[in-house]
């Protein structure tokens, strides 16, 4: 188990991994991302609720396959001992009643391995929203805590888009992605919108991120995977 210091207005962050590599990509992941910051990393279920106990984090990126304990046992035992911080789940298990079972626990989200930098970065981005939102919420009747479990336990009906993104970009790719006949790579997202690749590529990423658009992988020759975008219907 590892630790650092302090930073103001942070989103502390534990990352609990068997592996050890993997562990320390998620950790440069989550360090890009602003204004989350690594408090520890842990690499067992004993380890992670002991770093809780120590770090107090606000959020714990859990992996399911860890050597002591399944991961959503690590959640009741973090409940049972006090603690509120909220739990993203990372882990390749696909079985529907694991992903029913992180639901049924409150996880705050379900990021399935492998995933990439983008994926991670625009759920971080979500949480981020959906946690100053529950922060700042003054309830004075039922429309304030249906906009308070909208955010919550769902997508919000507006979702708001990540800093640096503008909501007349955000529909001309939309309307891009809904005109296709089939997918969209990023350099064709750009042709049809005359935006960078860069910002085609970012606004793909934040409609996948919100389940707006689906991305499959299409495999050259030789380099890395294409990835594809699809609206959903």
């Amino acid at each position: 188990m590892t630790g650092t210091g302090d930073k103001a207005d942070a989103i502390d962050v534990l990352v609990v991994d068997d592996d050890f590599m993997v562990a320390r990509v998620h950790r440069a992941y989550v360090e890009r991302v602003e204004p989350f910051r690594v408090v520890g990393t842990a690499h067992t279920g004993g380890q992670a609720i002991e770093a809780v106990d120590a770090l107090r984090p606000d959020l714990v990126l859990l992996d399911l396959y860890l050597p002591d304990l399944f991961g959503l046992d690590v959640i009741p035992r973090l409940r049972t001992a006090g603690h509120d911080c909220d739990v993203m789940v990372i882990s390749a298990a696909t079985e529907a009643g694991t992903v029913r079972g992180a639901v049924r626990r409150g996880v705050a989200d379900y990021l399935l391995k492998p995933f990439d930098f983008e994926d991670l970065r625009l759920r971080l981005e979500r949480y981020a929203v959906q946690r100053g939102r529950l922060l700042t919420t003054v309830v004075r009747g039922q429309a304030d805590v249906d906009r308070v479990l909208a955010g919550a336990f769902g997508p919000a009906p507006a979702p708001t888009l990540p800093k640096g993104m503008s909501v007349e970009t955000a529909e001309l790719v939309e309307r891009a992605l809904r005109a296709a006949e089939g997918t969209l790579s990023a350099t064709e997202c750009a042709a049809a919108t005359g935006v960078s690749r860069v910002s085609a590529r970012r606004y793909l990423e934040y409609f996948h991120g919100i389940g707006s658009a689906e991305v499959s992988l299409r495999y050259g020759a030789a380099g890395r995977p294409e990835r594809r975008y699809a609206w959903r219907a």
